[in-house]
């Protein structure tokens, strides 16, 4: 489990206010270009900040296969023979913290000790190479997303940016998390909250 993950998870006290296992909706006001519409699932919030996962931002130009190959897990001419689930991954523009390193945000069938970060509603966080290698080899969870990058917050942040209404919050489910149609995530998010964004004020408070 990463470091900061750690962290976070021994300075939780009390779990009251705090968003682990939501997802945050920008708010169309939301002036930081790095975040415009991005639907956010938070992996860890505690008095020591926060880090969570974009899950409705495809990386470009790279797929699940390539990066097996560019992490030698597979080697160049094995993509044909992954299984076909493995193919299918999407991989995500998770953040802007620490872009060249990936988070697996995955289904809580599969976990490993001292590396696997239960999160809420059968969701997890692993950010090691062996959950990709076990992928590769077909005994890997049954959904799985990888994100490049994280977003995090310094203590305090991420609450005064929802006060000053930069983001609306809901529960997360795993269809909104895992599912395929990344381009249609924000509004569906909205829709879970009650919002229809062609009515939304550019005033309107967090859920």
């Amino acid at each position: 489990m990463p470091q900061m993950l750690r962290r976070h998870q021994a300075n939780r006290t009390d779990a009251s206010g705090y968003l682990d296992g939501q997802v945050l909706v920008a708010m169309p006001t939301l002036a930081d270009d790095r975040f415009a519409r991005t639907v956010i699932y938070v992996c860890a919030h505690s008095a020591e900040g926060a880090m969570g996962i974009v899950v409705n931002k495809p990386a470009p130009h790279i797929s699940f296969p390539d990066l097996l190959v560019q992490l030698d897990i597979i080697t160049a001419g094995e993509e044909i023979r992954l299984p076909e689930k493995a193919g299918a991954i999407q991989i995500l523009r998770g953040g802007p913290v620490e872009s060249g390193r990936g988070f697996v945000l995955h289904s809580a069938d599969f976990m490993i000790e001292d590396s696997t970060l239960p999160i809420d509603d059968g969701i997890c966080l692993t950010a090691t190479l062996d959950i990709l290698k076990a992928i590769a080899r077909g005994d890997g969870p049954e959904r799985a997303l990888l994100a490049l990058g994280y977003a995090g917050w310094a203590p305090g942040q991420l609450e005064n940016e929802i006060q000053a209404n930069g983001w609306l919050n809901c529960p997360a489910d795993r269809a909104l998390v895992f599912g395929d149609e990344a381009d249609t995530k924000y509004e569906r998010a909205l829709a879970k909250i009650g919002i229809d964004l062609a009515k939304l004020a550019p005033e309107a408070g967090h859920a």
